[in-house]
């Protein structure tokens, strides 16, 4: 048994040895054609520095031959003009030479008048015997010398640093995260940055290898960035950042963890009416009352019972929320929610079909009857809306209502504020407030639903929006009341 121990580790480590040299041998190759690759950019960087130069060289020779020219065709110009003087005074020389032999005064006086008439406008006395341009070239000399000392210190281009993540200027708000960084140095020749970031139940990084991917934003210009729209299902987002230039990525920062966790729960197709067809966060009226979804709502569960999934924890509230409770039946088409509230402030959103004829959003407490109907016991409230004939919008508790005489939104934000008693129904688009309950809660409560004909669709995950934080904080008696509730027909 000894030996086949022996045996067996050295098989192992044989293995180990083999698949070790194939790693080196595959490294190898990968150097040869990496560098290969590298000699390749290389010569192409150079041969567009020549080329560079190349067209500079043209450029600069150009100029010089045009500033030649301008210079050669000056002085020309003057040369012309100065034999032409030179001509005009050689001739009138010429002339008051000979005049000098003329013996008749009175010629020699009128001979002398002419010569001196022409003296006085001979343009060699107008000329200006000095070049116009200089035949110096020196201001179009160059000096390289500067260059050629950067040209030497030319280095291969460093990989760029991890940047650090600035951890006190992140924030995280709305479902939205903004995250900010910075380089331990700077770096001008840095091109983009890569954000990664993936969901987590734990604080730290995920224990488990592979149980969360990577998303990856690319090409960021800036030293921030926000990632908006998110959908807060678990309690923890890892965040990391690398710097990219023309060389390659540089290493990632070290990750951060930042806390999202939001009210997460899905809908309870175990205990809701048989008229109505549940999904994960959709609900739909089955006006077939449930005849062929009992074997299909089995197979979802159970396929959904052997599915893990990361925001469902063992602490959870939602295996007391399931219980063991009774289907809602008769005219309570409700489903509600498979977790409960027991403490804090938390919000979801609700969104109605367009055909739905009649709908209730809100909470009850736990175990309630099976023929109970939200807003109709003390032990529920909610906004009822009826499309039916003509539209009525409501608050309902205690078999109480209040005609709300505002617009239905296309969506509706519920906030519950468990320790302070508080349940208000809000325009999720608008962020307007609708309707105000107020009430000391003194049992854990359960999301509720009622439809009929027609299909709701819920969205969890949602942190409280920071509008409805502020109206929250100055809100002061907006809204309506259990104690100003009508008695429901």
């Amino acid at each position: 048994e000894t030996l086949q121990r022996i045996v067996s580790t050295l098989v192992n480590k044989n293995d180990e040895i083999h698949n070790f040299i194939d790693v080196l041998n595959h490294k190898i190759t990968n150097v040869q054609v990496n560098s290969s690759n590298a000699i390749s950019e290389l010569d192409e960087e150079f041969d567009g520095l020549y080329a560079v130069l190349h067209e500079m060289k043209g450029s600069m020779a150009n100029t010089i031959q045009q500033e030649e020219a301008r210079k050669i065709q000056a002085l020309q110009d003057q040369l012309s003009q100065c034999s032409r003087a030179l001509e005009s005074s050689e001739e009138l020389l010429e002339l008051a030479v000979q005049s000098l032999d003329i013996k008749n005064p009175v010629e020699l006086l009128e001979a002398s008048r002419q010569i001196k008439d022409s003296v006085t406008v001979a343009s060699a006395f107008r000329l200006s015997l000095k070049p116009k341009v200089s035949d110096s070239m020196i201001h179009m000399m160059v000096d390289f010398a500067l260059e050629k000392r950067m040209l030497q210190a030319v280095k291969f281009l460093p990989v760029p640093k991890a940047p650090e993540i600035d951890v006190a200027a992140c924030l995280v708000a709305d479902n939205c995260i903004t995250i900010s960084w910075r380089m331990p140095e700077e770096d001008s020749r840095i091109d983009h940055f890569v954000l990664e970031y993936r969901k987590t139940n734990f604080d730290e990084l995920p224990r488990l290898k592979g149980e969360q991917r990577w998303e990856l934003v690319d090409y960021i210009k800036a030293t921030q960035y926000t990632l908006s729209g998110l959908r807060f299902d678990t309690k923890y987002m890892n965040l990391r950042v690398q710097a990219c230039n023309k060389a390659g990525a540089g290493e990632y920062s070290d990750p951060v963890t930042l806390e999202t966790k939001a009210f997460v729960f899905s809908l309870d197709s175990t205990s809701s009416h048989l008229n109505l067809k549940v999904e994960d966060t959709y609900v739909e009226w089955d006006p077939t009352g449930g005849k062929g979804q009992e074997k299909i709502k089995g197979k979802e569960n159970k396929n959904r019972s052997n599915t893990a999934s990361p925001e469902r924890t063992t602490n959870s509230p939602r295996a007391s929320a399931r219980g063991s409770r009774d289907r809602f039946a008769g005219e309570s088409y409700t489903v509600l929610g498979d977790t409960a509230v027991e403490s804090g402030q938390h919000y979801w959103e609700v969104r109605a079909q367009k055909d739905c004829k009649s709908y209730s959003v809100g909470v009850m407490y736990r175990n309630p009857g099976k023929f109970d109907q939200l807003g109709k016991t003390n032990s529920s409230w909610c906004i009822h809306i009826n499309n039916w004939l003509q539209t009525t919008f409501s608050a309902k508790h205690n078999n109480k209502a209040k005609t709300l005489d505002i617009p239905v939104p296309d969506r509706i934000g519920v906030y519950c504020d468990f320790d302070g008693g508080q349940l208000s129904f809000y325009n999720a688009s608008s962020k307007a407030l609708l309707h105000t309950f107020r009430t000391k809660f003194t049992q854990p409560l359960l999301p509720g639903f009622m439809i009929w004909c027609g299909g709701l669709t819920v969205t969890t995950g949602l942190q409280v929006p920071s509008a409805v934080k502020t109206l929250q904080n100055s809100e002061n008696g907006l809204g309506g009341t259990t104690s100003s509730l009508n008695n429901v027909a």
